[in-house]
């Protein structure tokens, strides 16, 4: 069976509740779950955390063994290197989603330090972006 973990970056805890006409009124749990349900052949995980370090640190635990990493690192997208050169650093693929057409936002959300290194981007497809990145592991 294969793994696949998606790993959300700050402020994803509050989908639901964060600005709903950007990111919906679904909390990710709720989302989460049907995606489970949906797709019970995988085994699927998932981790949040607004915290750049505990982010490294779960790409580097499960960067070998899993096979597949769904990443919105959210707003660390544009500016940790050291999240980019994670993803550089692992053997597991890594597809890079955003909720929001990042294109269509600030300026300085148009740089990925994650995009160079991983597998493929998806964005402004809101959260079926998640489903679609699975589906590429599938």
């Amino acid at each position: 069976m294969k793994k696949i973990i998606i790993i959300n970056g700050p402020n994803l805890n509050l989908l639901g509740k964060r600005e709903p006409t950007i990111y919906g009124s679904n909390s990710f749990e709720d989302f989460f779950n049907e995606l489970k349900d949906k797709n019970k052949t995988v085994v699927l995980e998932y981790f949040q955390s607004n915290i750049e370090g505990e982010i490294i640190d779960k790409l580097h635990e499960v960067g070998f063994d899993y096979h597949g990493i769904i990443l919105n690192a959210a707003a660390y997208t544009h500016t940790s290197v050291g999240i980019g050169d994670a993803v550089k650093a692992i053997d597991t693929p890594v597809v890079e989603v955003h909720i929001s057409n990042i294109h269509a936002r600030e300026e300085f959300r148009h740089v990925s330090y994650i995009a160079p290194n991983a597998k493929g981007v998806l964005f402004g497809f809101g959260l079926q972006g998640y489903e679609l990145a699975l589906q590429s592991f599938l």
